[in-house]
């Protein structure tokens, strides 16, 4: 067996001393860190929790002078773990590389990491252990490291009932909206009339989501500067970049870690948990009741009066 094959079957830590540049480097590793959690793009993988193993070996700058034996000085082990554990809590994910990716991301934050070797191995898939393994620097970060440290923004939240969505005020509303220093989301009920009835709850779940989305899109035809959107990601960036989005719940609520407790079809109650997913700033409602919550501010407003 070639020392390239060699290679890539052995542990992290192995690669890192084979690859490393000549200068001198010190090296911090977990290894087989097992997490039951729910993770995999294909159907049979959704709803069930299956055994994830984890090794990631950290090079870090070594220590100039005596370390006096204080933890600050040292990249503790610790953050190694929260940034795994951080990266499972956020959304529920398809694919390991992309696990692999943010948590490497996140641990290069930390000013002494200098490299990151993450292996991710799922161990109840198949007869063997199947998994992805990543190299990064903190080069590679880029502009990564600056959007990181970066504050996330904190939008305004406005549900719309369908009376709202059909009414002669709406474009002006959303110049008002759109006029603020926050960003807006928008967010709509289910459309008036019946729905496909799956009779099971799951797949029903589905169909009420996607039928949230599909009024959602109806909105969008009413105003052009309104976009749906349905990934955390392109709402990062819309946000960042000025625009009104709609939101499209289907793939968030899905991906969720805790998603929400009430049902899907309790849509105001659906938009108060996205609201306090995303930090807003306040969750406007127009023409329905207001949930209560603890964390966002949140207003009620009528037809015909303002929303300001």
């Amino acid at each position: 067996m070639s020392s390239e094959i060699r290679l890539a079957f052995a542990h992290p830590s192995e690669r890192a001393i084979a690859t490393a540049d000549d200068g001198p480097v010190d090296r911090i590793s977990l290894r087989d860190h097992i997490v039951e959690v729910e993770i995999g793009a294909f159907q049979a993988e959704r709803g069930t929790r299956q055994r994830v193993c984890f090794n990631v070996v950290v090079e870090v700058e070594p220590i100039v002078g005596h370390i006096d034996d204080d933890v600050d000085r040292i990249l503790s082990y610790d953050r190694v773990t929260e940034a795994i554990a951080t990266e499972l809590a956020a959304e529920r994910l398809n694919l390991l590389e992309t696990l692999a990716e943010r948590i490497a991301e996140r641990i290069l934050l930390e000013p002494q990491a200098l490299r990151a070797f993450v292996r991710i191995e799922k161990l109840d898939r198949g007869p063997g252990a199947l998994g992805v393994e990543i190299v990064r620097s903190r080069s590679d970060l880029g502009d990564a490291a600056q959007d990181a440290s970066q504050e996330r923004p904190h939008p305004r939240v406005v549900y719309l009932s369908n009376a709202a969505m059909a009414s002669e005020h709406l474009g002006a509303w959303i110049d008002q909206l759109s006029a603020e220093r926050a960003p807006l989301i928008l967010c709509v009920g289910l459309p008036d009339g019946p729905r496909p009835e799956a009779g099971q709850a799951l797949p029903q779940r589905r169909v009420d989501l996607l039928a949230i989305e599909q009024n959602g899109w109806c909105l969008a035809a009413r105003d052009a500067r309104c976009k749906v959107v349905a990934t955390r990601t392109e709402l990062d960036w819309a946000m960042k970049n000025g625009q009104v989005c709609i939101w499209a719940p289907s793939k968030i609520v899905l991906d969720a870690v805790e998603g929400p407790e009430t049902s899907v079809t309790d849509t105001v109650a659906l938009t108060g948990w996205f609201a306090q997913e995303m930090e807003a700033s306040e969750l406007l409602v127009v023409d329905a009741e207001t949930p209560a919550l603890e964390n966002v501010s949140v207003r009620n407003s009528a037809i015909g009066e303002s929303v300001l």
